[in-house]
């Protein structure tokens, strides 16, 4: 399965540079947050196939009007073609925001999901807005990662923790892959693409 991940910033080769069947070899595609309604609306409809999401820190406004023909899996686990996803979306708590968490309310978040998890006997793919605490996040109260993703990966070993919300033009050295032990970890910022 040909997947498409996406985050943070509109796509200028998606998007701006569209052309008729640009799309047409993913068969899903997968959204870390904070991109706005038109474009993920966009995407579904030239890709012709499903999109999921979770909201970013900047995503408020899809509790009101989430975008059409996407589904968001924040909170909750969906298998689609035998692809498990895990979603949690939102950052850590920097100001008040309906998408943003202290540590402690992320992994209450989690507690909440550990027996649809051990139901599905774990996912294949942990989607996230924040990265994980120490890997590919920031020392700024905006941009750290959670401690707690870093044990849900401990446990479960997914596949793949697909995140946005640290943008690659941060900093000369920001790396959009790394590894936790098994499984690879991928800011999708403006977009990745990865086979599963």
């Amino acid at each position: 399965m040909k997947i498409l991940v996406v985050a943070d910033i509109k796509s200028p080769f998606f998007f701006d540079c569209y052309t008729p069947g640009k799309l047409k070899e993913f068969d899903l595609i997968l959204s870390c947050g904070d991109l706005s309604k038109e474009y993920l609306e966009f995407l579904v409809t030239m890709a012709r196939c499903p999109l999921y999401y979770v909201p970013g820190n900047h995503d408020e406004s899809f509790d009101l009007h989430p975008p059409e023909g996407c589904e968001s899996v924040d909170g909750r686990l969906i298998e689609y073609q035998g692809v498990r996803i895990l979603g949690l979306g939102g950052s850590y708590q920097y100001r008040p925001g309906s998408q943003q968490y202290t540590e402690r309310q992320m992994a209450s978040r989690i507690r909440r999901l550990n027996w649809t998890i051990r139901r599905h006997m774990g996912f294949d793919i942990l989607l996230t807005h924040a990265p994980a605490r120490g890997i590919n996040d920031l020392d700024t109260p905006a941009h750290r990662g959670f401690e707690c993703f870093n044990d849900l990966i401990d446990r479960w070993q997914p596949k793949y923790l697909l995140h946005g919300h640290v943008h690659l033009n941060y900093g000369m050295n920001l790396p959009r892959k790394a590894e936790r032990g098994q499984t690879k970890i991928v800011n999708a910022y403006e977009y990745s693409v990865i086979e599963i």
